[in-house]
């Protein structure tokens, strides 16, 4: 009997052993860094546009371009954003100036902005002078390469649910004036400019690019803007 229980507490010693070197394995695996640990930087800047209001985060356009690029091995950090629903151009400038980007020089910049002053009645000289000062210090935070830089239009809100009852044919000729503003700037900087807002207007037939919100674009929506800007950014990187 003795015999007998020697070798059973032998054998529960034995599983106990293991059960508690199981316990020191990590709870998941963490590969090892792709890309040789390079990672990119991203800076978003912009309003709720860019910080993707009523979608998550995975949706958003910065995320969704970051995802596709990484299918080519050109991998990035998460983006850094500096966005806020609501945000006019001025609002943007104070965000920067009172809480700066973590870093001095980022891999590649973005910048939407604009809708809110549009929506807010501000002035077109007021929305000239503001983004050509943003668009500097995209450009600044881009290690002054304007190739790295890349200007989306203002989408065309007018064509949601949430415009029902104004006047959809003013807030297409009041968005379309404000991107004439910031085609000119863009280009004239020599930074890319990608316009975004036929396809935004594609919702007047498309309910699906439409957030749940019934005013901010769709993940689906982003995707395309994602699919325009990863050609721009594969070609500055």
């Amino acid at each position: 009997m003795q015999r007998i229980l020697l070798i059973t507490l032998s054998f529960a010693a034995f599983y106990l052993l293991l059960a508690c070197k199981k316990q020191t394995i990590p709870a998941a695996y963490v590969p090892p860094p792709v890309n040789n640990g390079v990672y990119k930087n991203y800076l978003a800047l912009g309003d709720s546009y860019t910080i993707g209001q009523s979608v998550m985060a995975q949706e958003r356009f910065p995320a969704q371009t970051i995802s596709i690029l990484s299918k080519d091995s050109i991998i990035f950090y998460v983006p850094e954003y500096i966005a806020v629903t609501g945000w006019t151009t001025g609002n943007l400038i104070n965000a920067i100036n009172t809480s700066p980007p973590s870093k001095t020089n980022y891999d590649f910049v973005t910048l939407l902005i604009g809708v809110n002053n549009q929506y807010q009645s501000r002035s077109q000289a007021e929305y000239a002078t503001e983004f050509t000062e943003l668009l500097n210090t995209a450009i600044q935070y881009a290690g002054n390469s304007v190739k790295r830089v890349a200007v989306l239009s203002i989408p065309d809100w007018g064509v949601t649910p949430f415009a029902n009852g104004r006047d959809r044919a003013l807030i297409a000729l009041q968005i379309d004036s404000f991107n004439v503003i910031n085609k000119q700037i863009a280009l004239a900087k020599g930074v890319n400019y990608i316009d975004i807002t036929a396809s935004s207007r594609m919702a007047t037939n498309d309910p699906a690019l439409v957030a749940t919100d019934g005013l901010h674009p769709s993940g689906k929506e982003y995707e395309k803007w994602a699919k325009l800007l990863t050609v721009i950014m594969k070609s500055a990187l």
